[in-house]
């Protein structure tokens, strides 16, 4: 696959990331969120260092879940994969800001890690099914 479409394929599934993550965070986790954390919320949001976390967590999608699941040949693999990569990523998260944060709430870890899974797989199905549209 030329680098042109490897950029695509990158950009198909950071469309599909986005799409999804802001529906949960603006629309239906905002509530939850806003009850468990609003007092640490930022006001905005730091937008550079959201865009730089979702860069990088994409080529975490690619090189743990997706680029294996094309040698396989295989949407179940990157499924898989996906959803692997976003327990440990979203359980790492959860699990420090819980061992050091005063008063991070337990609730969020038991919310936060099961989308992340959810999250991560579907974003790895559809980077895998971007990356074989365009010729991986």
């Amino acid at each position: 696959m030329t680098p042109l479409r490897w950029i695509a394929a990158y950009g198909a599934t950071m469309v599909v990331f986005l799409a999804v993550d802001l529906l949960w965070l603006g629309v239906i986790g905002r509530g939850i969120y806003q009850r468990h954390l609003g007092h640490m919320m930022a006001s905005p949001p730091n937008w550079t260092a959201a865009f730089i976390f979702y860069a990088i967590f994409i080529v975490g999608i690619f090189v743990f879940a997706i680029l294996p699941a094309l040698e396989r040949e295989s949407a179940v693999h990157a499924l898989r994969m996906g959803a692997a990569f976003g327990f440990f990523t979203y359980a790492t998260w959860d699990l420090t800001n819980l061992a050091v944060l005063k008063d991070f709430p337990t609730a969020i870890v038991f919310i936060d890690i099961p989308w992340g899974v959810v999250l991560t797989g579907t974003v790895a199905v559809s980077g895998y099914a971007a990356a074989r549209w365009l010729g991986a």
